[in-house]
């Protein structure tokens, strides 16, 4: 009854995860948050640089999903799917490795990795992308950069709603949570 009255974000603030359920809510949020913050950096560095929308998510999705080809301009909808769904979907991989004992700093740059590796997996086994290196520098550093920001955006929130209330000292950042249930 109790969760039905509250939010999930707030059930979740309040009580930490303590279930496999909990944990996979708590990753769903924290890889919406993630996704959220890389966006708005990605149209504030876009503003600056100039650089057009990207399409890969939608042709990546497109061809994940056998549908025909078509122009970008009747793509907007796949690519936010592709870029939001895998965002938040992926944040549930942060959220079990807060509960693992993965967090912090340390824990986001493990899961920069995994998203570095779960995009470029997708990209280039559809026939979408091209292997990171080939690309220029520059463009290079853009998508650490983003992927950065989501990684640890997604992580803090991770951290903060996997752990919240579960160390005996009340401090969410010191340990890992004693009763989860499976």
């Amino acid at each position: 009854m109790r969760r039905e009255r509250e939010g999930a974000a707030t059930y979740l603030q309040e009580t930490g995860a303590t279930s496999v359920g909990g944990v996979v809510l708590a990753g769903l949020l924290s890889g919406l948050a993630g996704v959220a913050a890389m966006t708005v950096a990605e149209k504030i560095e876009q503003a600056v640089t100039g650089r057009p929308n990207s399409y890969v998510p939608a042709h990546t999705l497109e061809r994940l999903l056998g549908l025909p080809q078509r122009p970008d301009r009747e793509r907007l909808g796949l690519n936010w799917a592709m870029h939001w769904g895998q965002g938040i979907l992926l944040g549930i991989a942060r959220a079990l490795m807060s509960r693992s004992g993965f967090r912090g700093p340390v824990g986001s740059f493990l899961f920069l990795n995994l998203r570095l590796l779960n995009d470029q997996t997708l990209e280039n086994a559809t026939g979408v992308g091209a292997p990171p290196w080939t690309w220029p520098a520059e463009e290079q550093v853009i998508d650490l950069l983003h992927k950065g920001i989501y990684a640890f955006a997604a992580g803090a929130v991770a951290d903060r709603l996997v752990l919240r209330g579960r160390h005996p000292s009340g401090d969410w950042r010191r340990g890992a949570p004693t009763d989860m249930q499976d």
